[in-house]
Formats: C-alpha cells, structure tokens, sequence
C-alpha cells in the first residue's frame, strides 16, 4: 500500500456513505442522532420522500469521493481530473471541519456536540485526504 492515508481516507468515505444508507433504513429516530435537524426529522416522521432523496444525494457524494481516494492510492483506476478533484474534496472536509472555530466565537460557552464531534471527525477526514493527496502528487498527473 503506497499511500496509507488516502485509503484511510476513503475507507472512511465509504463508511460514511454506509452510514448516511443506514440512516435511511433507521428512519427519523436515526435522522435525529445523526444530528439532520428537526425539520428532515419531521419530514421523516410524515413519510416525506425528500430526506431520503437528500441523504441518498450526500451518500453518492461520499461514495465518489472514496472512490478518488481509493484511485489516488492506486488501487483502482485513475479517475478523471484526479488533482483537482482530490483537492476539492479535501477542500471542503477541511472547511467543514474548521467550522468548529467560528461555532466556538458565535457560541463561546458551548458548541453544539453533533457540530463538536462531526466537525473533529471531517477535520480528520479532511487532513487523510490533503496529505495523502501531497504525498501522492507527483503520481496524479495524466500519463
């Protein structure tokens, strides 16, 4: 295994887009531990189509984005446009993870524990992926 981190990284995807799945079969007491909101709880509750339409959406998403994981480690096939993608979703893990600093200045005396927890582990999610994909680089140019 040539770049540890980012087959971490997507073995992690993939389990979060397993888990966003069982979410799904869960239904609306799993949307509310999860920390959906309210609202698709609610949505849930009334048999509404569009929280599992939405969830099957960011589970595809995550899907992907192993999969550029797990071709940026070279364990399948090289994917199109491997750099920028990689770059991208290590882009947003990092952002989502850092939303942390501004929930601690809004709310100084105590943030949220789904935004607490999700946002340390997308932070870890985010760091695999920029450094598997630094350390990968030089091999993810076409060729």
């Amino acid at each position: 295994m040539e770049n540890p981190l980012l087959v971490a990284g997507g073995v992690l995807s993939a389990a979060a887009s397993v888990l966003h799945l069982a979410v799904i079969v869960g239904g609306p007491s799993w949307y509310r531990f999860f920390g959906a909101g309210e609202a698709m709880v609610r949505m849930a509750e009334r048999g509404s189509l569009y929280p599992t339409i939405v969830t099957i959406g960011i589970a595809s998403v995550l899907a992907v984005w192993s999969a550029y994981a797990f071709a940026g480690a070279g364990l399948i096939p090289r994917l199109p446009l491997m750099r920028t993608a990689l770059i991208a979703i290590s882009t947003v893990y990092l952002l989502r993870g850092l939303v942390l600093i501004p929930a601690f200045v809004i709310n100084p005396g105590g943030v949220q524990p789904f935004v607490l927890w999700s946002s340390l582990i997308v932070l870890v999610y985010g760091l695999f992926y920029t450094v598997g994909t630094w350390i990968a680089w030089p091999t993810l140019s076409p060729g």
